[in-house]
């Protein structure tokens, strides 16, 4: 029997984008449909978030996401641009924001009519692995999206014509985040229990398994 799992993602969340690899790999190991649930980054969501956190917070983060990458083997930098625009001084998360409502919504396009676990590694690699500065420049959102099995231009044509339809969707994806247990990413629910952060990944697989959940037929 195939088992459902919400996986709750954010486009600016490193953790997230540590979770992709392994997350891909149960997807395709186990009978388990990924169902992807984009929400907007918690800077967006609670704008006073960076300037409440602990001062050493994000020396910590930088630390942490940077050893994670390298005990995995997975190339890790922070994205130039920032998909969030904030102040680094004085943590104002300014009301324009050029870049992160577009990959949200874009990513829940991606998952309404295709492969949305896909859509999501493929472009948070590019964001995120170092290879690139000036992701959203050029064509590289459109190669990301393309090796994923997406043409960009129709999802952009897609969200461009229902800005609020697809803010009001991610909106709902927040609400459910929340009545799961949880209100950072990456999470993942299964039967509403929340197993938040890259590191609980394989705790949610144990949960399923408790449940009786196979491995794939071989083709």
């Amino acid at each position: 029997m195939t088992h459902n799992v919400d996986l709750f993602w954010s486009f600016r969340s490193p953790y997230s984008y540590l979770a992709i690899r392994r997350i891909l790999e149960i997807s395709n190991e186990y009978d388990v449909n990924v169902n992807v649930r984009p929400v907007y980054p918690i800077a967006v969501r609670n704008p006073n978030f960076f300037k409440d956190i602990h001062p050493l917070w994000i020396d910590y983060l930088m630390t942490d996401i940077q050893r994670i990458g390298d005990m995995n083997g997975i190339p890790i930098s922070w994205p130039r641009p920032d998909p969030v625009v904030m102040n680094r001084q004085t943590k104002e998360i300014p009301l324009e924001q050029p870049y992160i409502h577009r990959l949200t919504h874009l990513g829940v396009a991606a998952a309404e009519t295709g492969n949305g676990l896909a859509f999501l590694d493929k472009i948070s690699e590019l964001i995120w692995n170092g290879e690139v500065r000036g992701w959203h420049e050029g064509d590289h959102l459109e190669k990301a999206a393309a090796r994923a099995g997406f043409d960009l231009a129709q999802l952009d044509a897609m969200i461009e014509a229902d800005f609020d339809g697809y803010a009001a969707k991610v909106g709902e994806n927040q609400a459910a985040l929340e009545k799961a247990g949880h209100w950072g990413v990456p999470t993942l629910a299964y039967k509403n229990e929340a197993f938040f952060g890259q590191d609980r990944v394989d705790v949610c697989l144990w949960r399923m398994k408790q449940d009786g959940l196979a491995a794939r037929p071989p083709e």
